[in-house]
């Protein structure tokens, strides 16, 4: 515990008190050290849920606890093969440049769904498809998405369009534990609220980042360090850093084992020696 720094001001605040009753001394001397609480936790709105919260709608697990729910059936984990997480690939792509670029990536895993409509996403999915641009980090270079107005190759998460101020709330990863950590708010993609999540698979514990980029503002008060609580609100769609097309960018990247996220420099948290990007349908939830 690190020690208190001496005021000369908190002396001054506290010398009347000594013309005081004794007990009337004791209380007041109480009142004056309460000391507002920290904010830590960001609360989403109304009833906690013990499931999932997304626009404000709480889907709760299929499986009982101590199964594994696999496309939608529930099986035993006693017993089962240990999980180590996805495995590593590498790829390559043409920059603009003329570039090549080879780099690793996470591909979707065959076990789970590969339509993009069975997941719950951080913004509402209703009235049609979510996703407009899908991850093709793990596609043939010429079928990755490429363009003059990109400023990369690929894509490594997806574009989810909403109008603009729609609210994007934190999604729990499948086999998240505990709650995700702010890494930062600020510029990267655009405005960007970064998260920092972590992921049993199988005996292994995963440090996840996810990604919410082109936000037109983070959520008010939020600030690096805060854990938030799953439905709770990080930021609203917007178009920054992607001006003209109003949409979240939400991505999910794998650190590095042995990467510290808190400690990385945020101008090196998307570089391959720091973070891998990840298929998001490989760690979220399922409809």
């Amino acid at each position: 515990m690190s020690a208190r720094r001496w005021s000369p001001w908190a002396a001054l605040a506290v010398a009347p008190l000594v013309w005081l009753p004794a007990r009337e001394r004791e209380v007041a001397l109480a009142a004056a050290s309460v000391r507002a609480p920290e904010v830590t936790h960001i609360e989403p709105e109304g009833a906690r849920c013990d499931g999932v919260m997304v626009a404000e709608e709480c889907l709760r697990p299929r499986c009982a606890v101590g199964e594994l729910d696999l496309d939608g059936f529930c099986l035993p984990t006693a017993g089962a093969v240990a999980d180590e997480g996805a495995a590593v690939a590498t790829n390559a792509h043409t920059e603009r440049t003329g570039r090549r670029v080879i780099y690793e990536h996470i591909p979707r895993r065959p076990e789970v769904p590969e339509d993009y409509d069975r997941y719950v996403y951080p913004v509402p999915t209703e009235g049609g498809h979510a996703v407009s641009s899908g991850y093709d980090l793990d596609r043939p270079d010429a079928q990755q998405r490429r363009g003059a107005g990109l400023h990369a190759t690929g894509h490594g998460g997806v574009d989810l369009p909403q109008p603009r101020g729609t609210p994007a709330r934190v999604v729990s990863l499948r086999g998240e534990q505990g709650d995700p950590e702010v890494v930062y708010v600020g510029r990267l993609f655009g405005t960007t609220v970064l998260l920092r999540q972590v992921v049993r698979e199988g005996e292994t514990l995963w440090t996840y980042l996810t990604l919410y980029g082109h936000l037109d503002a983070p959520a008010q008060g939020l600030a690096r360090g805060m854990f938030v609580r799953p439905g709770a609100v990080v930021g609203y769609v917007g178009d920054t850093g992607a001006e003209g097309f109003v949409h979240l960018h939400y991505e999910v990247r794998r650190a590095r084992a042995g990467v510290d996220v808190m400690r990385e420099d945020i101008a090196r948290i998307t570089e391959q020696e720091v973070s891998v990007p990840c298929d998001p349908r490989n760690v979220l939830p399922w409809r």
